[in-house]
């Protein structure tokens, strides 16, 4: 990857220009062609480099969202997660080390929507699914700092906590966030290309992707990197038992170590699963994992505490989340 490459991928990952051509901003600043950003943009996607350029949701501020497991036996795993996949709601699927061996992420308009789409899967496939819903996040950033330019300080400001509390949102909003779920058009004039599509007014589409992002709807709006490909091949599943008086002290030191990716309180479901404290860390190797573990438990002293390691094995699915179908936005979108 070129130097101008990074840039563009490592400083793009936030702070999208919300501007008429917010490529020629972006080709201002990395000393490029409009059209050469815009073709290298095109490539990476196609590529699989990135996901997608544009909204990043903040959890259940947008309908809802859980975190299920299941213990799929060995022999029916691919097919089982081939059957998870087929659900439009799922947006990961991974499968870990664990006898819980299938972890996906299900999101929906509204809980009997997602009671609906994990039944369905517990019909389909005849394997119970273990549903942990968010129940406080204390660090969510799936942005991968490529260059380590982001200061601590600066990272915590961008991903602090927030109550996991449903937005209030206008029927254009939900037209609004079905035509961007999938990401931005790749165009010169990307905001007047979505305002076409749903009746809007590229004026209005700006002003309404400000407000979300003011009411920390959306919480992070850039370029989308998938991590794998960018050469971070390990990440596990971290999973703590914390007493439950104490969690919010270990949550917020986990979630402000920028040690993890993402940190979130769970609820237990015992006998099976004693776990309430979830975070994720990503690395270059198992090695490189395995030593920000160690670096965490001490930071945070976590040693006392019971605690498993969930690598991922094996990517199933991995897209951005669907929150407002086009059918229920109440708008056409293209």
């Amino acid at each position: 990857m070129s130097d101008v490459q990074l840039s563009l991928l490592n400083d793009f990952q936030r702070g999208f220009p919300l501007t008429a051509t917010p490529f020629d901003v972006i080709s201002h600043r990395l000393g490029l062609g409009t059209e050469d950003v815009l073709e290298t943009l095109r490539r990476l996607l196609r590529e699989g480099t990135i996901s997608r350029v544009g909204a990043v949701f903040r959890p259940n501020r947008i309908g809802v969202s859980t975190l299920a497991a299941m213990a799929v036996p060995e022999p029916r795993l691919a097919a089982v997660a081939q059957q998870v996949n087929a659900h439009p709601e799922v947006n990961h699927n991974y499968e870990r080390e664990h006898r819980f061996n299938l972890w996906f992420v299900a999101t929906a308009a509204n809980a009997a929507h997602l009671d609906r789409v994990l039944g369905h899967i517990e019909q389909e496939t005849g394997c119970p699914v273990m549903r942990l819903p968010m129940v406080q996040d204390y660090h969510i950033d799936l942005g991968f700092d490529l260059r380590h330019t982001v200061a601590l300080a600066e990272r915590q400001h961008m991903t602090g906590p927030a109550s996991p509390t449903a937005a209030s949102l206008e029927a254009k909003d939900y037209a609004l966030i079905a035509a961007i779920q999938d990401g931005l058009p790749l165009v010169n004039r990307p905001y007047a290309a979505i305002g076409a599509a749903i009746g809007m007014e590229e004026a209005e589409v700006l002003a309404r992707l400000e407000r979300l992002l003011n009411q920390d709807i959306i919480k992070r709006f850039g370029i989308v990197v998938r991590h794998h490909e960018l050469g971070f091949r390990a990440n596990a599943m971290v999973v703590w038992n914390i007493p439950d008086q104490q969690v919010d002290e270990f949550g917020h030191c986990v979630g402000a170590s920028g040690l993890v990716n993402l940190c979130y309180q769970r609820p237990r479901r015992l006998p099976d699963w004693p776990y309430n404290l979830f975070c994720m860390i990503h690395g270059k190797d198992r090695d490189a994992v395995l030593d920000r573990l160690e670096q965490l438990r001490d930071q945070c002293g976590l040693r006392e505490f019971g605690h498993e390691v969930l690598f991922s094995k094996q990517r199933f699915k991995q897209t951005g989340a669907r929150y407002v179908a086009p059918k229920e936005s109440g708008e056409k979108v293209a």
